[in-house]
Parts: structure tokens; sequence; C-alpha cells
């Protein structure tokens, strides 16, 4: 592949939909019929969503911190027609189990994800990973280079700095409160600007939260994936992935700083930084229709 040839039609396509975007930012795709399934990990029971047919090629999507694989129910619904789409639990979060002894860093993330590959017998992975998971997948990239096919990291680098780490520790706690009711969280949700569609905020909370012995309602997330939530640098892993490789940024978000992404783009001539405008730190969530147009087109490319 000729040096930056991997991103050229995703990058056409970026420009030609981010009028349509934002047009049809408050449409959500129709639901579509998934399985449940999992997978057995030293005793841990893994669980994944799956769409369409085992014959396709496979896509991979790894969620973000705290979230689930449902939160790519959406792009799923896109996508069943053209490739075996796979979301996976990252463990300690939806229907996955806790870890005992809250083993939640990205590396051990990424055991479960090749103990999944391997179950499924998958070759030639497309594979995606938003926040969280987008380290997951650099490292799972890194580590596996004949297995990825083509990646697409969405909004993270190869680092997580102190002040973002921390972060998320601020959340979580203000997270474990719980609300009363599905409508008190989904008002906390839409509370503020969002680009995220009502539909898709009723969407995590019907499959990502569950009812304390309290009777408050909480995400499904074990608390103590925080822990694992740590400053991390994955510099080493993304040097030696081989897949043509889109960083997929928010034009809002700044958790890719633009050092960072100069030395992306200096670390192999297969990786590009393609920048969604209107977007923050979940472009899949708030730009679908953006998202899906890089993603097929890279794919296809």
């Amino acid at each position: 592949m000729k040096p930056g040839a991997c991103a050229t039609v995703a990058l056409t396509c970026l420009a030609a939909l981010t009028a349509l975007a934002a047009t049809r930012a408050g449409q959500d795709a129709p639901a579509a019929a998934f399985e449940d399934r999992f997978v057995t990990v030293e005793g841990r029971r893994v669980h994944y969503l799956e769409w369409g047919s085992p014959d396709a090629r496979p896509f991979v999507m790894l969620h973000g911190i705290g979230r689930s694989a449902h939160s790519y129910d959406h792009i799923a619904a896109a996508l069943q027609a053209d490739f075996r789409v796979i979301a996976m639990d990252l463990r300690g979060h939806g229907d996955s189990d806790w870890h005992p002894q809250a083993a939640y860093l990205v590396e051990d993330y990424v055991a479960d994800l090749e103990r999944l590959v391997e179950a499924l017998g998958l070759r030639d992975v497309l594979l995606t990973g938003s926040s969280t998971g987008g380290r997951v997948a650099q490292v799972y990239a890194g580590l596996h280079p004949g297995r990825v096919a083509k990646l697409v990291v969405e909004d993270v680098g190869p680092e997580r700095p102190e002040n973002i780490a921390s972060g998320f520790g601020r959340r979580a706690q203000v997270d474990s409160e719980g609300w009363a009711s599905e409508e008190e969280l989904l008002a906390t949700l839409r509370r503020g600007p969002t680009r995220v569609t009502e539909a898709q905020h009723r969407n995590w909370i019907r499959h990502e939260t569950r009812r304390r012995d309290d009777g408050r309602l909480v995400w499904k997330y074990d608390p103590d994936v925080t822990r694992g939530f740590v400053p991390t640098e994955l510099w080493d892993y993304v040097e030696r992935i081989q897949a043509p490789t889109i960083y997929l940024l928010g034009a809002n978000s700044r958790i890719v700083p633009p050092d960072t992404q100069a030395r992306l783009k200096a670390t192999s001539p297969n990786i590009e930084v393609v920048i969604v405008p209107d977007a923050g730190h979940y472009p899949h969530q708030e730009t679908p229709d953006v998202f899906l147009a890089v993603v097929r087109a890279f794919f296809a490319g």
C-alpha cells in the first residue's frame, strides 16, 4: 500500500458527508435483531453481541469505559447486511462477568479479546474500538498483526495521561449514587447540549443499567474498573501494527493532542489521522453517518 493511501477514500467521504450528518443527527437506524452469546475465559463469561451472516467478513467493535456492546446497536443495524458484526462487552461491563481481582488494565481486556477471536476462529478481522476499546484494539493489533486486516481507532491514542485517568474516577463516583428512575437518568443524560439521540440514550438505559439492592438504578459496570483506568503508554504496541489504520478523532475532543497526532503519522505510512468536524469523544454516537461512511470507504479500499 502506498503511503497515505489507506484513508484517501475515507477523507473524501468525510468531507462529503459532514453536512449530511448534521441534518440527520436526530435519526436512528431501525432496530436490528442480535444474538446474545458468551465465551468463557478462565471461568468467567465474556458476553458479546452478533449480527449478520457468520459467513461474512468479521467486524469486531469494542466500546468505551463504562459503556457496553449495546452502544454500537445503531451502527450494527446499518452494517449487518455486509459484515458479521461482533460487539464485545469488556470484562466488568455489560453482561460480561466482573473480575474477582479487579484485573482491568488494557492488557487484561486484550486477553479476553484474544480468547474471543480464537474461539470464533476469526481471520482477516476488521477491528474498531472507541476510547478504552480503542486502546485495547491498538494493543491487540500490535500483538497480532496477522489477524487484523484494518483498524479504526476512535478518538484515543497510545497515551492516557493522569488528568484523563483521574477524570473517569470522579465520574464513576458520581455514577455510584445511582438514579431513582429511568426518566431521572434520561434527564441527566439529556442535560445540556448533546448530539447523541434520545433513542440512543434510551437504548443505553434499557441494556446497560441494573437495579441495585436498594432499588437505585445504576450502570452495569463494575465500580472497580476504575482500578485499571490508570496512566497508560502504548507506543511499543502501536509501532508493531501492520494493518492500515485510521485514527478517527472528534474535532471538539482534546484526547489526542496535535503532537501525538504528528507522532502517529510519523510512526507508519499506513497510519492516517482523520478529524470529524462537530464531533467530540464518540463520533460513532454523535455523527454516526460520518462514522459509517468512513468505515465503509476504508474497508472497501
